[in-house]
């Protein structure tokens, strides 16, 4: 039939695969709905998303195969898109909420077109704002006989960011600000650096207006910046390219991962499998909660009407029920398969073991699958192991293919360099992989991702420069957020001409990336701390897109010497195997002393040292550490000279690459306040 230009024909399709694929004779389309009683597919153009060209009313007669609704269409032209209207009924009291005039996205589009409006408008609702999906591009990617690089666990050292804000102002200098192409400008500055993957903070497409608070200096409402809110699991965002065409975002992702392999470096992603953009019953219908709520998402057994909220977002994914597992890991097996990608970062993902009740499982069956599917068995995979609703994972996350986020890695390092005390034995055990943590579940080193800062909070820069939250600009009355920042400003709130507290900060900052690379685990640097990205004392900066959150790579020059101590701690570890090793210290490789050259008191130790020898009983290393405010004067412990080592790594020296000014000298080893200093033996270092 021709419709405005278009002859199109249709035949009943296929139900599987579902989503939108390509057949010999044009393309099938396939959606999954139990309990609706019709199902209709749009058609339109990409150029025009809004208006619809075609509409095709499925017959359930012969274009449903089980609860799978689908539709053969011949002779539609490229750059094609479409939705799907789904009819059903309304009772939320059961757990239905269909609506038949909502435009609802494929769950399983791989490319969303109209997604401006998400941006620029209040209403997120494809109905109004003209989001569609995309019908697949035909041509085949040059792959260029990628091959992903494989790093070992021990030897990742993870970069976290963010694709928009890491190149979107203008003094990055990229060709393509805020997108994954821009990315690929900076390839040599992360070889520089010497990180092995990058973390990228949500991709997938999300709406930056669902439910986000108004700007009290505008009036408008602020929008979602760091995309834990996804609406199209499927999709790399549209934002993030550069919009040449419709769809290229697919082929400058690919684009992206592909120059990545080429250097070396890993592409992780941040994936939100534990709620989505739909919000609670009064926000936006987009897909999941139009074609099957009830199934989809976790609901109060006792008011069906109401959602179960462990994601502190509005709702719950279901990853109980099979069908929303499966969607799952098609998913994963799609960014795995067809863009490449290495790993995952699960966020909130002790969701993923919550039963149909909200109940934590013990032996959950979406993450075993995950872990033991072979399509996705060589590919990385983090668990952020806790979420909203009171589970806290941390050593005990099911399973031995995931590794997770080592909170207390974080806390605990905080606390002993801010001087807290009785943070010895804490902080020494998170130097040595955090054996008290993950050894009772037969874990190793390599299952801790350790981090000082991420994403969710203070970078490292504000860590040291403010003592409290400054998230007023958020809308919320500086009430979101953590309290629990555990910081410390040195003497001033916020940034400051003082030369004696700058010189503290850049130790500190100096003592908490040297910590980082020094412990066994998995390193995650945030990005921007090797130049003090700051957020003007901002913890919480999901909702500013500006220059709150963007990377100022003017900042680079400015401080520079950190830039340079990072890349050096970063080569330092690479060049130190023993500090890589995937499983926790013996007794024979470690030898403990306090600045007396006695065994530590744990319980009471600021300043702590300790020799780490290999496995013929040589000393290779010897880390010295102090908390204190006071200079620390350490005595040889019984069976090591002063004058054996050399002094590597000191935090104290403003050296541009952290090199000591001052040879170490003879008989007692000396430590200035809060600093931290690497010896090594000749020829080991």
């Amino acid at each position: 039939m021709a419709e405005g230009g278009w002859n199109l024909d249709t035949l009943p399709g296929r139900p599987m695969p579902l989503g939108c694929s390509m057949t010999a004779h044009g393309w099938n389309f396939a959606v999954f709905s139990r309990h609706a009683t019709g199902v209709s597919l749009l058609l339109c153009s990409a150029d025009s998303p809004a208006t619809v060209r075609r509409v095709v009313d499925l017959d359930p007669a012969c274009q449903r195969t089980g609860d799978v609704w689908h539709v053969a269409v011949t002779g539609l032209p490229p750059g094609a898109a479409y939705g799907w209207r789904v009819a059903g009924p309304y009772e939320p009291d059961r757990g239905h909420r269909f609506n038949a005039a909502k435009v609802l996205l494929d769950p399983c589009a791989e490319a969303l077109v109209g997604t401006a409006h998400w941006a620029d408008g209040e209403d997120v609702e494809p109905a109004v704002a003209g989001v569609r999906c995309l019908v697949p591009q035909t041509e085949e990617f040059d792959w260029q006989n990628d091959c992903p690089p494989g790093h070992a666990w021990e030897d990742t050292i993870i970069y976290e960011t963010h694709v928009r804000g890491f190149s979107i102002d203008g003094s990055s200098g990229v060709t393509h600000p805020g997108t994954f192409l821009g990315v690929i400008d900076k390839i040599p500055y992360f070889l520089s650096l010497g990180i092995t993957a990058l973390e990228l903070m949500p991709v997938q497409e999300f709406p930056e207006h669902a439910s986000m608070p108004i700007d009290v200096t505008t009036g408008r409402r602020l929008r979602n910046y760091w995309g834990y809110n996804t609406a199209a699991f499927f999709a790399p965002k549209e934002a993030y390219s550069t919009r040449a065409y419709p769809g290229c975002q697919v082929e400058e992702f690919k684009t992206m991962v592909r120059a990545l392999h080429a250097a070396g470096i890993e592409v992780i992603l941040d994936v939100v499998f534990n709620h989505t953009a739909e919000g609670d019953a009064d926000g936006p219908t987009l897909s999941y909660r139009g074609l099957d709520n009830g199934l989809y998402y976790l609901l109060d057994p006792a008011e069906r009407s109401r959602y179960l909220n462990y994601s502190g977002c509005g709702n719950t994914l279901n990853c109980s029920h099979p069908v929303v597992r499966d969607h799952v890991l098609d998913c994963l097996r799609f960014w795995t398969t067809e863009m490449h990608v290495d790993g995952f970062r699960f966020d909130l993902a002790s969701v993923l073991g919550r039963g149909e009740h909200g109940e934590l499982l013990a032996d959950p069956p979406l993450i075993e699958r995950i872990a033991e599917d072979p399509i996705l068995h060589r590919v990385k995979l983090i668990a952020e192991a806790w979420d909203a609703g009171g589970a806290y994972q941390v050593g005990s996350f099911p399973g031995q293919r995931f590794s997770e986020w080592n909170g207390r890695f974080r806390d605990d390092v905080r606390r002993y360099w801010r001087g807290d005390g009785g943070m010895a034995g804490a902080f020494a055990s998170r130097l040595c992989g955090s054996a008290d943590i993950y050894r009772h579940a037969g874990k190793q080193p390599l299952h801790s991702i350790n981090f000082v800062t991420c994403h969710d909070g203070f970078t490292l820069n504000d860590l040291v420069s403010y003592r409290d939250k400054h998230n007023e600009a958020n809308g919320e009355s500086n009430r979101d957020g953590s309290d629990h920042n555990l910081s410390a400003n040195h003497g001033v709130e916020g940034e400051t001409d003082d030369p004696a507290i700058e010189s503290m900060r850049r130790r500190q900052i100096r003592n908490l990336l040297a910590t980082l690379l020094l412990s066994r685990g998995v390193p995650l640097l945030l990005g921007g701390d090797e130049f003090r990205r700051t957020q003007s004392g901002n913890n919480n900066a999901y909702c500013q897109d500006n220059h709150v959150s963007w990377y100022d790579w003017r900042r680079l020059d400015s401080h520079r010497s950190v830039f340079e101590f990072a890349a050096r701690m970063i080569e330092f570890r690479k060049r130190q195997a023993i500090l890589r090793v995937g499983r926790f210290y013996t007794d024979e490789e470690l030898t403990w002393f306090d600045p007396s050259g006695g065994r530590p008191d744990w319980h009471n130790a600021g300043a702590f040292g300790c020799v780490i020898a290999d496995g013929a009983g040589r000393g290779q290393l010897c880390l010295l550490f102090n908390p204190e405010a006071r200079d620390v004067a350490f005595t040889v412990p019984a069976g090591w000279s002063a004058d054996a080592w050399q002094v590597e790594i000191d935090t104290v020296s403003e050296a541009s690459d952290g090199r000591p000014e001052a040879p170490l000298g003879d008989g007692a080893w000396v430590l200035r306040s809060r600093s931290l200093k690497v010896l090594t033996r000749p020829g080991t270092g």
